[in-house]
């Protein structure tokens, strides 16, 4: 077996993916290492058999990985640098430049060379995309193969030592001493906050997405009898129903507009509780009808694109004809899919995917007007794909020296970009680039797995030696790296930026990249409102992050 695996190292990279996801989804009292890390220790055993692996292999999909992480924080990204999210996207800024300068301080004055002090960044600040960057760069500083073997493996043991704490440490700094540390009581904050986006206000808005189905059987003497299905929807027009198939005899029809109801019949309707109890309470009477009520209850995925419609308030789309008929029952922003709070003075941007449910023609009419459907084909633009990362990778080749340092973006930050622009690109021109979720879930997820998979098995032999080496002292310094700037960035969310108390641990969380923190959040407050402020940072930081282990590499080389 040992031979085998020397003779094709290609299967050793399988089986330690192999092996090492399934081992970071394993959770003990909610805690798990992640698959990152556990496929990188699960590499440097590997590694200890001596088993030399192409690093070529590990650009190629640690290219593709960054084309996907750039392609899903694209339109979010351009969005905050460009408009209101201008505030946000600077604190994330601000806090990106903190770690990375908390990085190199440390690394200064703990005596740590370029390949320690980068994988000490790239696992205090839990950002696995800069420990690809790191080494990339590393293997452009023009040292000997014995020195750049060295120094990789030394970032590899870093990162390995100071990525459990930057995980841990993060979740618990912002969610457990954050709210202590800010004297906030969360729950409150965010009931306050959601007061003021009117989550106590007109009926007819939060039936955007308190709504029921219901069958009734109407009596002769029922209102809604010889008036058309548009008739009965606009009767009440401060609320929101729609039929959606009528009983007829023995016909089973849909509902449309001009479907005149009739005595007799038998019809499914969705709307608000109070609604419907107030619209059938003469002359109808409620049934339980299976075949009826068997509605699919899956909406359509609306992609907001038009501009005029950016910035509008949910009670502003709530009181526009063209949306009577149709319920919202989900909001999701950002690259992480982030769900948002369904509230009347809830803004929509550009780029959020609005989950509606109504009759096809209702939907149909709202596509032509606020963006396009989200229909996710399962064709991927193969060509945009390649060629972006292909124009990226020679964008970031070029070295120019400065003062005798050399500055390049490298292959791996031109991809970044390149994946940027295609995100953009997509979200601007929707016919361009088609990248199906599941296919940037792949390239996500396989991209990054199978290059830490490579980094630890060539790093292997070295690790062992570099933890005698470097002993507590290393987890110690990573200790450091990951609390020092989180704790910055909490004090100057709140008493520079003066972040509203519900948003500020939401937008923390994402200029830490600590999506986790978020989740315990917003269990914490029982409310979705601090994730208002989380997409934007999140987008920015991600982006500066990983670009940051080119930067740490040349302050330390």
């Amino acid at each position: 077996m040992l031979t085998t695996l020397r003779s094709n190292p290609e299967i050793a990279v399988f089986l330690t993916v192999a092996i090492g996801y399934p081992l970071g989804k394993i959770e003990y009292r909610g805690f798990s290492l992640g698959s990152v890390t556990t496929t990188l220790l699960v590499g440097i055993l590997v590694g200890q058999l001596d088993i030399a692996v192409s690093h070529d292999l590990a650009m190629v999909f640690f290219l593709l990985f960054l084309f996907a992480v750039g392609y899903g924080v694209g339109p979010q990204f351009v969005r905050a640098l460009a408009q209101d999210g201008a505030k946000q996207a600077l604190f994330a800024t601000v806090v990106s430049v903190v770690f990375v300068a908390t990085a190199y301080i440390v690394a200064r004055v703990a005596g740590y060379d370029a390949g320690y002090g980068s994988g000490l960044f790239a696992g205090a600040s839990t950002v696995s995309a800069a420990l690809g960057l790191s080494t990339n760069t590393i293997q452009g500083l023009g040292l000997s193969l014995e020195q750049t073997r060295s120094m990789v493996g030394a970032l590899s043991t870093a990162f390995a030592m100071t990525y459990i704490y930057g995980t841990v440490g993060s979740i618990f700094i912002i969610c457990q001493i954050g709210p202590r540390l800010l004297r906030i009581d969360l729950p409150s904050a965010c009931r306050s906050y959601e007061t003021r986006l009117g989550g106590l206000g007109d009926p007819a808005d939060t039936s955007w997405h308190h709504f029921i189905i219901r069958a009734y059987h109407l009596s002769d003497n029922a209102p809604q009898v010889g008036k058309t299905v548009a008739q009965v929807e606009d009767s009440l027009p401060h609320s929101r129903v729609f039929f959606d198939r009528i009983r007829r005899a023995d016909q089973m029809i849909d509902a449309h507009e001009d479907t005149v109801l009739q005595a007799g019949d038998t019809v499914s309707v969705a709307g608000a509780r109070g609604t419907l109890g107030m619209l059938f309470s003469r002359g109808s009477e409620e049934v339980e009808d299976p075949e009826m009520l068997d509605v699919p209850a899956g909406g359509t995925d609306v992609v907001v694109t038009k501009r005029a419609y950016d910035g509008k308030t949910l009670s502003d789309l709530a009181h526009d004809p063209l949306t009577h008929g149709l319920f919202l029952v989900r909001i999701r922003r950002g690259a992480s899919g982030t769900d948002i709070p369904v509230l009347p003075q809830t803004q929509i941007h550009r780029g959020d995917v609005l989950t509606v449910i109504g009759r096809p023609q209702r939907i149909r009419a709202v596509l032509g007007v606020i963006g396009r459907a989200d229909f996710s084909t399962t064709e991927t633009d193969v060509t945009a794909i390649f060629l972006a990362i292909a124009l990226g990778a020679l964008i970031g080749i070029p070295i120019v020296t400065v003062a005798g340092v050399p500055l390049t973006l490298s292959m791996a930050g031109g991809v970044l970009i390149a994946g940027i622009a295609a995100g953009w690109q997509r979200f601007v021109y929707p016919a361009f680039g088609n990248v199906p979720p599941q296919v940037t879930w792949f390239m996500n997820v396989v991209g990054l797995n199978i290059f830490i998979a490579v980094i630890g098995i060539t790093s292997g032999p070295s690790f062992v030696a570099g933890v005698q080496q470097m002993g507590l002292s290393l987890f110690l310094w990573g200790m450091a790296v990951t609390t020092i700037p989180i704790i910055i960035a909490l004090l100057i969310g709140k008493y520079i930026f003066r972040f509203d108390d519900a948003l500020v641990l939401g937008c923390c969380a994402g200029a830490c990249i600590s999506t986790p923190s978020l989740g315990m959040i917003a269990s914490q407050a029982h409310s979705k409102v601090p994730a208002l402020g989380y997409t934007v940072p999140y987008a920015v930081s991600n982006t500066l992050l990983t670009i940051g282990g080119i930067v740490i590499v040349l302050l330390l080389q």
